[in-house]
Formats: C-alpha cells, structure tokens, sequence
C-alpha cells in the first residue's frame, strides 16, 4: 500500500529522495507528520542505536525543512561506512 504524500511539495521531494537512499518513511505520530528511519543499524549511529529524524506536518519553512532531511540522509554514518566498505 502506497504512503499518504507530504503536503508540502518539497518535503515530499525530500521524503522520496531518502526513500530512494534505502530510508523508510513511518507515517503518523503525535505532532509530527512521520518519521524517516535509517537502514543502517548500527552502534555508530549518531543516536547509538539507529538514525532516525521527523518530519513536520506543517514546517515554518519547507524549504529549509526539506534540506534539513536531505542533509540527515547524506549525513549519515552507516552509509558513509558502507560507501568506505567498513560494513
């Protein structure tokens, strides 16, 4: 079953760009639209057991909202390990 869409054009463009680097998109929750969990589970993860970052239903700016996703995705530490090959 597809996920619901992002209201927001570039948020949504930004959800589907982590979709597409292996993220899974979790929609619902309390305040927050959904989360995006990351693939890699790892011990080296930022948050020592998984990445994961929200996404907000009505983000103050999209724009920057939409980058601050992108930047978590490329920032990650599991996948820079497996670009290098220490996985």
């Amino acid at each position: 079953m597809a996920r619901t869409r992002h209201p927001k054009k570039a948020v949504e463009q930004a959800i589907r760009y982590a979709e597409s680097n292996g993220w899974s998109v979790q929609v619902g929750g309390s305040h927050a639209w959904g989360k995006l969990y990351c693939p890699y589970a790892q011990d080296s993860c930022r948050c020592g057991t998984f990445c994961f970052t929200s996404i907000a239903s009505t983000p103050r700016n999209a724009g920057n909202h939409a980058k601050q996703i992108r930047r978590v995705v490329d920032n990650c530490t599991g996948q820079k390990h497996e670009e290098i090959g220490d996985i």
